[in-house]
């Protein structure tokens, strides 16, 4: 049977590990087992257990802390990667050979990872020989898109993943809970956008002369092939949290390998039974 895994990507700061845990919680709710593997080096907290954790291998810090590299945070996190890329005889052994293992991999969030740095395609293919069928669920935060020119730089950090990947994914706005009613009404556009509608934003920076031609090109792209839709996600509401697993669940088959039942055979032959009798002797007696 297939072994099925969600890379969890986006920006730092746009829910991944809350999302993880959400996910974790709701699994257990539906008798679902569901394991979570850290890929962040330089996280350092998360309230959930993980099956495996990258800082076993290695962590950011050491690799700051060492005088020969010399490298900085963003750079010692592509370095941390680069090294993860070259031991995935590491990740192997922590995930073991488990059939029907579903599994989160929270990924970290600088975006050169998921635009020309072959890092995550290199995980994706190891995967994919490993038997995995797997979903990239790209996480923008809801605050960060209120405004047109900024949903737009959200789309297509999330068009570059689906690209750079080619996998099926799932794109997801988080922290719909943090929103005030009016905020959650006026983000609803943006969930499924008119793209055409967007050029006649009221913001002068999206409308400038200058770039208005690129501008309508992306818009342009975005709105006629369909290329990106945002689910909500809302911690809060497990009906919001279980339709967000059905569309990741959907893409990735899960659950369709499942074996079925056959109803047991009846070894032998009822015996030909005369209910007339049994009515008389009934009666008689």
């Amino acid at each position: 049977m297939p072994r099925y895994a969600q890379l969890v990507m986006g920006p730092a700061g746009s829910g991944k590990s809350t999302y993880c845990s959400t996910m974790v919680q709701h699994a257990e709710s539906l008798n679902r087992s569901v394991q979570v593997v850290n890929l962040d080096p330089a996280a350092e907290y998360f309230n959930y257990p993980v099956m495996a954790d990258i800082r076993e291998l290695i962590q950011v810090d050491d690799v700051m802390e060492d005088d020969t590299l010399r490298f900085g945070p963003n750079g010692g996190l592509v370095f941390c990667m680069e090294y993860f890329a070259n031991n995935f005889d590491w990740l192997e052994e922590s995930l073991g050979h488990v059939e029907d293992d579903y599994i989160l991999f929270d990924c970290p969030g600088q975006i050169e990872l998921y635009t020309h740095l072959p890092v995550m395609r290199q995980l994706v293919e190891q995967l994919q020989q490993w038997e995995f069928r797997v979903c990239g669920v790209f996480l923008v935060d809801s605050q960060f898109m209120v405004e047109s020119f900024k949903f737009i730089s959200g789309v297509m950090a999330a068009l570059s993943a689906m690209v750079t990947l080619e996998i099926p994914q799932v794109n997801i706005m988080t922290k719909m809970d943090l929103l005030g009613p009016k905020a959650k009404k006026e983000i609803e556009k943006y969930l499924d956008p008119d793209m055409y509608s967007m050029m006649e934003d009221n913001s002068e920076s999206f409308r400038g002369k200058k770039f208005k031609k690129l501008n309508k090109a992306i818009c342009g792209l975005i709105d006629d092939y369909s290329m990106v839709r945002f689910l909500p996600f809302d911690r809060t509401d497990e009906e919001g949290v279980n339709i967000v697993l059905q569309n990741i669940d959907f893409s990735i088959q899960y659950g369709e390998d499942l074996e079925v039942k056959e109803p047991k055979e009846v070894d032998e032959e009822q015996p030909n039974l005369n209910y007339d009798d049994i009515f008389q002797d009934k009666v008689s007696s």
